[in-house]
């Protein structure tokens, strides 16, 4: 029988769905009600056993946008980026008008197993009192796989880009239908954003095209402070961010610059840590569309959609730095703030699809910025 095998030695029967393969890596959870179809696209994602919390999974199927498009409008990246898949309730009955296939068949076609029939709250429960833990899917009791502990690697080199690449508005700004996308801005693309990819998301980069940006995207490790660039986005991704130490090293060339700086998530992190702070592991990490933050200084909380493991310490930001975000849960930092110059970052994701878009303002206080570092404002 399918199970789910923990690194406790607990273990959860259920039922196989996906690809009939074992699967190993970190088991997290996450909390939010639809969108598994952008989740299990997100590179953050990468080498993890990934939980959903709510209870029935795949009755609206897997949108009918090729994954394969450049930047497709329903998916997060070019693959499927989760090691497996545990719900409590898989449904192969699915019914929405977009939906080209079932997501037991999507995910057939990455290799990835699924297992369902298992009581998701009991493995919740367990993973917030214990913490994060390793685990294994397997298919029969006889079933070879070791345990496997993806935070031991680089997992940003794994699903960074290899070459740089260029979007534009002209190329990008149409739906699959001809339709131009919500939100986009008319005029010119006179901006230069140098997006470091670090597992980034497709909608940062159409948030950014959105505006009015000409979006240059680079590998992890690419040395940006020797291009000609207005605004430096860095992206989230997967992972320790203390693995990637070319990108830190890069990041505190480009902060002795006034050219403005944007992280999100993993870029919270490594800004953060180009900054002289520290980072650590999360008990058990923030991961749904539900999780509220308060803007510091201020009254006003918003709605976030996370997906990260490891957080910044706060105690340890410089004397130039300050908490720009908090959790209200954990009151963990949830983004910081240069306090002369135009850096910030979030530890959320203020372009989150499918929502919350309570934090998409944020794109738009960028883009002021560059505007007005480039016009000399």
């Amino acid at each position: 029988m399918p199970q789910l095998i923990l690194d406790d030695g607990t273990r959860f029967t259920g039922q196989s769905f996906g690809a009939k393969v074992a699967a190993a890596g970190e088991v997290v959870f996450n909390t939010a009600m639809t969108g598994y179809p952008e989740s299990l696209t997100d590179p953050s994602y990468k080498g993890q056993i990934l939980v959903l919390t709510y209870p029935l999974i795949g009755n609206y199927g897997v949108p009918g946008s090729a994954i394969r498009e450049q930047l497709s409008k329903y998916f997060e990246s070019d693959q499927v980026h989760i090691s497996g898949l545990v719900v409590a309730s898989y449904t192969a009955d699915y019914n929405h008008w977009n939906a080209l296939e079932s997501l037991s068949d999507w995910l057939k076609e990455h290799n990835v197993p699924g297992i369902c029939g298992i009581d998701t709250r009991a493995v919740t429960k367990l993973l917030r009192e214990r913490g994060t833990m390793l685990g294994k899917l397997v298919q029969t009791d006889s079933s070879e796989i070791e345990l496997y502990d993806p935070n031991q690697e680089n997992l940003v080199s794994l699903v960074s880009c290899r070459q740089p690449l260029i979007y534009t508005r002209d190329s990008l700004d149409t739906g699959s239908d001809g339709s131009r996308i919500p939100g986009s801005q008319p005029g010119s693309d006179d901006l230069r954003i140098m997006l470091v990819d670090c597992g980034v998301k497709n909608n940062i980069i159409r948030c950014l095209i959105n505006l009015g940006a000409t979006v240059i995207r680079v590998p992890w490790d690419h040395d940006f402070t020797r291009e000609d660039y207005d605004g430096l986005v860095i992206s989230n991704g997967p992972g320790d961010p203390q693995k990637c130490l070319p990108t830190i090293s890069h990041l505190q060339k480009a902060i002795q610059q006034d050219r403005p700086v944007f992280g999100i998530c993993l870029g919270n992190q490594l800004l953060s840590l180009a900054g002289g702070a520290t980072t650590y592991k999360l008990k058990y990490g923030h991961r749904g569309y539900n999780q509220p933050v308060l803007r510091v200084g201020t009254n006003r909380a918003y709605i976030t959609s996370q997906n990260h493991g490891f957080a910044v310490d706060d105690s340890t930001l410089g004397a130039d730095w300050e908490p720009f975000f908090i959790n209200l849960n954990d009151h963990t930092n949830e983004g910081i703030r240069h306090k002369t110059k135009p850096f910030f970052s979030t530890q959320f994701h203020p372009e989150a699809s499918g929502g919350p878009t309570d934090t998409r303002f944020l794109f738009n206080d960028f883009i002021d910025l560059v505007r007005n570092n480039k016009s000399g404002r």
